[in-house]
């Protein structure tokens, strides 16, 4: 296996407005350790990070629920053999409760964070991680309690930087507008599925991160595995004891794609323009995820050295415009209520602008996340 620099790794950005720099591609290791019945032992997963960080990748993302801690151990296991803790940016997370029967072992309480940060930094054999996310929104603990303590915790230097997962948009919008008010930490980044089989953080999630000068980081850019193009329409059900057959059999929701009808026409369309670039499937569905606006940071997975070195070369190409505008057609969403109202033209054109042409800026105008 090859041990050279991948340059289209090694080109890293900004995590939102910090000054914090990441690869495009994140190695995501929900798959690191064996206690859920699959995953890759620790050995397996040491490799794959070798070859991550020798390729020029330096963003690594866990959790404290991801195979009950053992990824946090195999990580931190890692660098306590072989340093380099320095160099890499590692994130983890928090909310899942680990202790079943105790109500405060979960959520986004600040008794828990603080529990939930001292494990993860046993576990990974650390003093403090770059980014900490609230892994999923718990609909109960107030978010002044949340950002407060999570600031407090980057001023004690427990944690560089703070980020949500899975959270409602006005959830976000509410605390970042908190901490611009307080000279609370700043929400860094969001992380949220999105691919070209889930889109609906276009709607509402997407612009919120764009206007509040926060990153977003894809996860499950390849759908749960359906982008792959390992699987067709008429097998629809993953075999075997991989992850894609393991979240149909648990009941999470990442995996209800494979038993509707749509998402399979999206894969079709992701294989044919797969052949006319000569690339794989995963690499265009990836290539496509981490060039949309917003995107700092895609978060990808692999349960061998193949399957790594491929996804690490997606960004290696362009894709020519006409096959990108292919997939944005296939893949585009349903226009729901009220969303369907700002793209008719009824209301847009001529209602609003009086049959004018009035657009947000010039051609070449640049955001601000663009304009540093």
């Amino acid at each position: 296996m090859s041990t050279r620099t991948i340059d289209s790794l090694a080109k890293y950005h900004l995590l939102g407005q910090t000054g914090l720099r990441v690869s495009p591609l994140a190695l995501g290791t929900m798959n690191f350790g064996t206690d859920w019945g699959w995953g890759i032992s620790g050995e397996d997963a040491h490799r794959l990070l070798t070859r991550y960080l020798e390729a020029g990748g330096n963003f690594i993302d866990t959790a404290d629920a991801y195979t009950s801690g053992s990824s946090e151990r195999i990580i931190g296991d890692y660098f306590a053999r072989r340093g380099g803790r320095e160099r890499a940016v590692i994130a983890t997370k928090f909310s899942a409760n680990l202790s079943p029967g105790d109500p405060n072992a979960g959520g986004n309480s600040r008794k828990h964070i603080h529990s939930a940060l001292e494990g993860s930094l046993r576990r990974l054999k650390t003093d403090y991680v770059d980014v900490y996310w609230l892994h999923v929104w718990d609909g109960l603990t107030p978010v002044e309690e949340v950002m407060g303590t999570l600031t407090g915790l980057v001023r004690e230097g427990k944690v560089r930087y703070i980020g949500f997962s899975d959270v409602p948009a006005w959830y976000f919008a509410r605390a970042q507008t908190l901490a611009e008010r307080n000279g609370w930490e700043k929400v860094a980044a969001l992380q949220l599925e999105y691919s070209l089989a889930e889109r609906n953080v276009e709607r509402e999630h997407l612009p919120a991160a764009l206007a509040m000068g926060a990153a977003l980081t894809p996860w499950s850019p390849l759908a749960g595995g359906l982008l792959t193009g390992r699987y067709t329409r008429e097998g629809t059900q993953p075999k075997g004891d991989g992850r894609a057959h393991a979240l149909l059999a648990s009941g999470n929701p990442v995996a209800d794609k494979f038993l509707q009808e749509r998402p399979w026409a999206i894969v079709e369309a992701l294989v044919a323009v797969a052949k006319e670039v000569e690339r794989s499937p995963a690499q265009v569905a990836l290539n496509w995820v981490a060039t949309r606006p917003g995107v700092v940071s895609t978060i990808i997975g692999a349960s061998s050295l193949e399957q790594l070195e491929d996804n690490l070369h997606a960004l290696d190409f362009n894709l020519p415009p006409e096959l990108s505008a292919r997939l944005e057609v296939s893949s585009r969403p349903e226009l729901l209520n009220p969303y369907v109202f700002f793209e008719s033209p009824f209301f847009t054109k001529g209602m609003l602008a009086g049959d004018t042409t009035v657009s947000a800026e010039p051609s070449g105008f640049r955001g601000p996340l663009q304009a540093r």
